[in-house]
């Protein structure tokens, strides 16, 4: 029941709400990043949902788009902003998905939608990620973030879906607000963000 309807409805009263108390530091951070970022606040992208079903995400851009001599871009960590940086630390970079969970794209809670490209590189198992809505948080993301390898993070995915309940979802909000003031995880080593993923 909890799967099927409750999960459901708390996301939309949570993120209604949530967003109506956010709203003032989501207009500071829109106007701030909007003078660092040329007038571009929000970074969109096409993510895979529940079902492999894709969505835009939305998410507050902390990269700017400089490109090398090629017009290629730069890598993650050159393009990165002191603001953008702080952003992403203290996960505020997270909450224009507030949006998303109230469309019904996604959940508060599950694994992190990750890029569109990858979907034909999942094995049998790890395809089982997108059994459910993906999350602004998740398992994996409270059990080292962007910190950790690959195969555990579909491990931890898979998990999740496997034990979705209640009280699993409580015991990872509660870990997610202290890992976003420890600000762990953050990035892969030797990365600004998480390296991609090139298939088992």
């Amino acid at each position: 029941m909890y799967r099927s309807f409750f999960k459901r409805a708390i996301d939309i009263v949570v993120a209604g709400f949530a967003l109506l108390i956010a709203l003032p530091v989501i207009l500071i951070v829109t106007v701030i990043l909007s003078f660092v970022n040329s007038g571009k606040p929000f970074f969109t992208q096409q993510r895979p949902g529940r079902g492999g079903k894709v969505f835009r995400v939305l998410k507050f851009k902390t990269m700017n788009d400089k490109r090398d001599s090629n017009g290629a871009l730069l890598p993650d960590r050159d393009r990165l902003t002191r603001v953008g940086k702080f952003v992403r630390s203290t996960s505020l970079d997270e909450l224009p998905q507030l949006i998303n969970v109230v469309l019904g794209d996604m959940s508060l809670i599950g694994p992190r939608p990750l890029l569109v490209k990858y979907l034909p590189l999942y094995n049998a198992r790890q395809a089982r990620r997108h059994e459910v809505r993906p999350g602004i948080t998740g398992w994996a993301q409270v059990n080292g973030r962007n910190a950790i390898s690959w195969p555990e993070r579909f491990e931890l995915d898979v998990y999740y879906v496997e034990h979705l309940s209640f009280r699993l979802d409580m015991k990872i909000l509660f870990m997610t607000v202290s890992k976003v003031f420890k600000r762990e995880g953050i990035s892969a080593s030797g990365s600004a963000t998480m390296e991609s993923f090139k298939g088992n």
